[in-house]
């Protein structure tokens, strides 16, 4: 066993294809309309996103199956096929915008409508059936359908109104929105009835965004006051969730096996909960989000939805979601926690560490992919003359877990520890009320963003750490200035 560890020396950690998880997710996706969203759920690190863009999202990119790939974390890819999973270490600090990110969700469901359009499955009657279900159009239809709607209130009619509004948009450049209009060479082979069909469907989309932007317009001082008074009101909340949430309901009318299945993939869900936004005439994030997610729910309850997959690393959903929403089995959810020892053996574990290793970090962080793969970096590192820790197992999972520590105290969401036991350590460790001088040389070798995340502790204790570092030179007051540029080259580099 250690010599097979010796051997593994220089050796890329394995990542073996979970095909459980990805079998289930799969058969998920090949029902056209489902009653509940699926919830997939694990730390970050382990292969959610991986799997979703390297395995599952090119078969859901062919027909009859189409995809629209929201990941809330990064830019948006020109198409699921070119989506990939850039490295933790390389994004932002600052969350992105709440406008930036409804922009992002919004138009990934207007290509995969456009889409469902040029199939023919969705009409005008299919975007003013759903419009009517939860919203009255009669004031805002009289304004687009133009001056004629004016004339002979007995034919003023709902029906109506919306028929005189599609015609005039579809006779002019109303909104200049490329989205929903036929581009040269789309149609040439479809018949003049059935181009007239699909420009009428895109007209009548252009309406319906036009017709529920007006409605948002006409609550924006209400929504004003409401942050200001800190009041709810789920009325003026649903406003901003209106138009994709109609994409979806008319999305899952027009799902049909073997001829259209479209699917909806939000990756880094947690993000748009916690995205910023400084406009006082727009709801926050926090209720964008719940807003959007419930109105999935209900949707998949009443009527079944199109396969919404939702991946996310934040311990909310798995620990605190079905509360707030209401009863446990509000999602379909895959945890991807660690392996039993059985699993590990299978991926090879043992080819990393030897017998006497495998027992000391099993026992302390449990089989966690992402704790075995940084640690059997730190371990790779440990020969080096640069790094300050021995390659005693004992001393690398030491150091191991003040920096998880760190990580932990400036992240009380619980994205990096979702393995329980790990969690219960950690929380142990962070409530000490000082930081003990034998542990502060571990601490702050352990990570290589060690001093932005020393503000996090109590003033105490952040004192300390300074006049340490000061007394024994390990930092210099230039340094104390500069977060982030201290001891990036002890053990990760």
């Amino acid at each position: 066993m250690a010599a097979a560890a010796g051997g593994a020396a220089g050796r890329p950690w394995r990542v073996i294809p979970r095909p459980v998880l990805e079998t289930v997710l799969h058969n998920h996706a090949l029902h056209p309309r489902v009653p509940q969203p699926l919830l997939l759920h694990g730390p970050r690190g382990v292969g959610k996103s991986t799997l979703l863009l390297n395995r599952l999202l090119p078969q859901w990119s062919e027909p009859p199956h189409y995809a629209a790939f929201v990941d809330f974390l990064h830019p948006a890819p020109s198409s699921p096929a070119h989506a990939t999973a850039a490295p933790w270490s390389l994004l932002a600090d600052t969350p992105p915008s709440l406008p930036s990110l409804r922009l992002q969700l919004e138009s990934a469901l207007e290509e995969l409508t456009r889409a469902a359009v040029l199939k023919g499955a969705v009409g005008s009657k299919d975007v003013l059936a759903a419009l009517s279900r939860s919203h009255g159009l009669h004031t805002a239809l009289s304004r687009l359908a133009g001056p004629a709607a004016g004339r002979g209130r007995g034919t003023s009619s709902v029906p109506v109104l919306w028929a005189r509004a599609v015609l005039a948009a579809t006779s002019s450049a109303r909104g200049e929105d490329p989205t929903f209009r036929i581009g040269e060479g789309e149609a040439t082979n479809c018949s003049m009835e059935e181009t007239a069909y699909m420009q009428e469907a895109m007209a009548a989309l252009r309406v319906a965004k036009e017709l529920l932007r007006m409605q948002e317009g006409w609550r924006k001082e209400a929504l004003r006051e409401m942050n200001r008074t800190g009041r709810f009101s789920r009325p003026l909340v649903n406003s901003a969730t209106d138009w994709p949430c109609l994409l979806l309901d008319v999305l899952s009318g027009a799902a049909e096996v073997d001829f259209f299945q479209p699917k909806l993939v939000l990756n880094n869900v947690d993000v748009l909960k916690r995205a910023t936004c400084e406009d006082e005439t727009m709801v926050p994030a926090t209720m964008y989000h719940d807003s959007f997610i419930w109105r999935v729910i209900a949707l998949g309850a009443n009527e079944q939805c199109l396969p919404v997959f939702m991946s996310t690393s934040d311990g909310y959903y798995s620990s605190q979601a079905f509360v707030d929403f209401g009863f446990p089995n509000i999602f379909i959810s895959r945890e991807t926690f660690g392996w039993t020892q059985q699993e590990a053996k299978l991926h090879m574990v043992s080819e990393f560490f030897s017998e006497k290793e495998w027992k000391v970090v099993d026992e302390i962080l449990g089989t966690n992919p992402r704790h075995l793969s940084e640690i059997y970096m730190l371990k790779q590192k440990a020969s080096r003359p640069e790094v300050l820790h021995d390659t005693n197992i004992e001393e690398i999972v030491d150091t191991y877990l003040a920096h998880l520590q760190l990580n932990y105290l400036a992240d009380d969401s619980l994205e990096i520890l979702d393995d329980p036991a790990a969690v219960a350590m950690m929380e142990a460790c962070s409530a000490e009320i000082r930081v003990e001088p034998s542990r502060i040389n571990i601490i702050l070798m352990a990570t290589c963003n060690t001093w932005a995340k020393l503000p996090t502790l109590d003033e105490r204790s952040r004192l300390q750490v300074t006049r340490l570092c000061q007394e024994n030179s390990l930092v210099s007051r230039s340094d104390l200035n500069e977060p982030g540029t201290i001891f990036n080259s002890m053990v990760w580099n």
